[in-house]
């Protein structure tokens, strides 16, 4: 057989490799066009329902703006009427911060107490996790609203209850000292998303842990707080951003329920800021208003950051 001739060897190899580096090229371009077809709903609405919403809505804070005629540039002049002027923002800030502060704790130990109770292993452990989460199926929707001052009106389910023990009940949604009150067990009544949260950490914690600490003679309560506490810390802090942050973006139930009343003991920061925007038409004033919002959460959720280095637990990072 006659031998190959090695130049026409060397001639064949370097007429493929350009075919070679063209295909690599297109499949390297290819892969991040496919990729942007995939997401390119998702992008459309964050450029369109989120980024551009919000930098109009910062220009607008700048504005004397009422939706009925063209802005007109008023400079710091809302920023510098809210801190200077207005005692509502002030007292509407307040009543938001209580809330906060009250009802998320609330909402994560009873979100916990429950993801425990749930992570037995009994029997129909299943039927009672989905009877637990059905109030956050619900949702906070108006329906729900409605049906919580039905139950805490003066001729509601708790007084009826209550009248059955010969208990005469007030009117807890209209009373000054109460309605808060019920607005925060409405948010904590809705605990299945912290506690759907709280049962996936718990169910990472080996169980051999447990098992040492009983050899060791741990109790129950001392291996809550040095064994499941510990291990879940970084869930618990998920948990507390999300919850901080929808404590105050809370606006349906006060607007459904109470109103901001009775005597604005329930007047949240968004039922202020909601009627600024659409009863007064003041949507430059209302556009203030949401961007120190924005700031307060951001302050907040900064201090909750800051803090975890204390008491949050990485397991990857040896403690640390």
């Amino acid at each position: 057989m006659k031998p190959i001739n090695e130049s026409v060897i060397s001639r064949v190899k370097l007429n493929h490799q350009p075919l070679v580096k063209k295909k690599v090229r297109e499949k390297k371009w290819e892969a991040p066009i496919v990729g942007y077809l995939f997401i390119s709903p998702w992008l459309l609405g964050l450029f369109l329902l989120t980024l551009y919403p919000m930098i109009q809505s910062f220009y607008f804070s700048f504005t004397d703006y009422s939706l009925l005629e063209a802005p007109n540039w008023v400079g710091m002049d809302n920023y510098q009427k809210i801190f200077m002027e207005d005692k509502l923002f002030y007292k509407s800030l307040t009543i938001t911060i209580l809330f906060v502060v009250i009802s998320v704790p609330l909402k994560l130990i009873t979100g916990l107490l429950m993801a425990m109770f749930l992570n037995q292993k009994i029997k129909g452990i299943a039927f009672y996790r989905t009877l637990v989460y059905l109030p956050s199926l619900i949702g906070t929707s108006v329906a729900v609203a409605i049906l919580w001052s039905n139950i805490f009106g003066s001729e509601g389910l708790v007084n009826s209850v209550l009248a059955l023990f010969g208990i005469s009940g007030t009117n807890w949604i209209g009373s000054p000292d109460t309605a808060l009150g019920t607005l925060i067990l409405l948010f904590v009544w809705q605990f299945g998303s912290s506690m759907v949260i709280f049962l996936a950490g718990l169910k990472q914690i080996s169980p051999e842990l447990y098992e040492a600490s009983a050899v060791d003679g741990a109790s129950k309560i001392r291996q809550f707080f040095s064994i499941t506490l510990p291990m879940i810390s970084p869930v618990l802090l998920f948990n507390l951003v999300l919850q901080t942050i929808g404590a105050f973006q809370m606006f349906t139930q006060a607007f459904v329920i109470t109103k901001g009343g009775p005597i604005q003991s329930t007047y949240m920061f968004t039922l202020y800021l909601y009627e600024r925007a659409f009863a007064g038409f003041e949507m430059g004033y209302a556009s203030a208003l949401a961007w120190i919002l924005l700031v307060i959460i951001a302050i907040f959720t900064a201090l909750i950051f800051a803090t975890s280095k204390f008491w949050v637990f990485y397991a990857t990072e040896g403690g640390k």
